[in-house]
């Protein structure tokens, strides 16, 4: 890793902001990445606790060492954040103040080209986040059939050209295995409509995020884990989730909507005992990057930020 890194965390203030951090506060960091977004929320403990949740090694390596350059009221969960309320109950911890999701991938994984995640740089058909995982993007190019790859690249890249990208995989794979983000990056471009190429500057983006999805579930993942997250919260503590692409998002916004909206049976007319509501949305309208970000951190371009606090 190299040392002179920079991670530049996405809608920092607003998000720290919105956490309301009490100074002896427990909270969660579901995905620590380059420690942006956790270093904030440490600086504002005194007697509290952070616990930051991470499958990535590279990761853990950096920001672990910025981290305890400020205090040692941090624990770092080497997992996946669907295992959030297994991971925190072995510690004892079964309420929590506050939980932030800064979703999509991590610049750690986006700049190392041997990671595979990038459509910019050449490098391996990867694109695991937890390297100790079995499914790797080499697999899903190289061994799901045609009819499988059109869904995966309907379903999470909401590719109009799915068809023709699936199509073009299958049949320049009989020929040589497609091994490299490059080689990948080649066929998505022979299968498109020129004039796509002409107008899309980088049209392989979406065939990228929906292999990546597929490989490592993130929305199977993220649902999980959001209800878990939001029944860890005590009275008063606010989940903050930051997304990067409509997928994500609506998962977001329909999860916070169910959980602050009573689902009373159709034609009653009255509020039984014992239903409440839990949840209040903080922001009704998404908030987004001020143009003062978006001139500064390209990959805040896509980003959305939603809040949730526990009422009862």
């Amino acid at each position: 890793m190299n040392s002179n890194y920079e991670h530049v965390p996405v809608m920092l203030r607003e998000s720290i902001d919105a956490m309301n951090i009490k100074s002896d506060g427990i909270y969660v960091d579901c995905t620590l990445g380059g420690g942006g977004h956790s270093l904030e929320i440490l600086k504002k403990l005194e007697t509290g606790h952070l616990y930051c949740f991470e499958q990535d090694s590279f990761a853990i390596s950096f920001a672990e060492k910025k981290l305890s350059e400020i205090s040692n009221n941090f624990t770092i969960i080497h997992s996946n954040f669907v295992n959030l309320k297994s991971c925190l109950g072995e510690l004892g911890i079964d309420k929590v103040d506050g939980i932030l999701y800064d979703l999509g991938v991590s610049s750690f994984q986006i700049d190392i080209p041997n990671r595979g995640f990038s459509y910019i740089l050449d490098g391996p058909l990867d694109m695991r986040m937890d390297q100790n995982n079995q499914l790797t993007a080499y697999n899903v190019v190289n061994e799901y059939s045609e009819n499988e790859l059109k869904r995966v690249l309907y379903e999470f890249g909401e590719e109009k050209y799915a068809p023709l990208i699936a199509k073009k995989i299958v049949k320049e794979r009989q020929n040589k295995e497609i091994e490299t983000t490059f080689d990948l990056v080649n066929v998505i471009r022979k299968a498109l409509p020129a004039k796509i190429l002409r107008i899309v500057s980088h049209p392989e983006k979406k065939t990228f995020q929906a292999i990546r999805i597929e490989v490592n579930k993130e929305l199977e993942v993220l649902k999980k884990s959001l209800l878990d997250g939001l029944d860890l919260l005590k009275i008063g503590g606010r989940a903050v989730v930051i997304s990067f692409h409509s997928l994500e998002d609506r998962i977001v916004k329909n999860t916070f909507k169910n959980k602050a909206t009573l689902n009373l049976p159709n034609g009653l007319p009255f509020i039984p005992e014992g239903y409440i509501i839990k949840f209040k949305i903080i922001n009704n309208k998404v908030i987004v990057p001020n143009s003062e970000e978006l001139k500064k951190n390209s990959r805040s371009h896509s980003s959305k930020l939603r809040i949730i606090e526990k009422i009862n």
